[in-house]
């Protein structure tokens, strides 16, 4: 099994950044991509950056040039936000492909709020 634990989230102003950590633990060996989704008040949740093993990124175009997604060989997986914007604001969540031995999973972390006051 995978866990994966965020931290870093919390309450910042308008053009500020944060840095956002996931760690992932158990049979980290099985996980294929990782990535970033939120999930603001009263909407659905989406993307916000992916990245995959041999570390191809996918971002969306409203967080494009702003943030950046990294992993490392530990299967830590990080979200830099960069000039953040209210509309921001949202439960970040941590997200893991994870290969079961004869199918792909996906397994999520807990959530971490970021508030962007304007």
């Amino acid at each position: 099994q995978v866990q994966l634990v965020e931290s870093g989230g919390g309450l910042v102003q308008a053009g500020e950044s944060l840095n956002l950590s996931c760690a992932a633990s158990g049979n980290t060996w099985s996980i294929n991509g990782m990535g970033w989704y939120r999930q603001a008040s009263g909407k659905q949740r989406e993307m916000v950056a992916t990245i995959l093993s041999g570390g191809t990124t996918k971002y969306a175009d409203s967080v494009k040039g702003r943030f950046i997604i990294s992993r490392d060989a530990k299967k830590t997986v990080y979200l830099q936000m960069n000039s953040l914007k209210p509309e921001d604001t949202a439960v970040y969540y941590c997200n893991a492909e994870v290969w079961t031995g004869y199918k792909y999973i996906e397994v999520w972390g807990q959530g971490t709020l970021v508030t962007v006051s304007s």
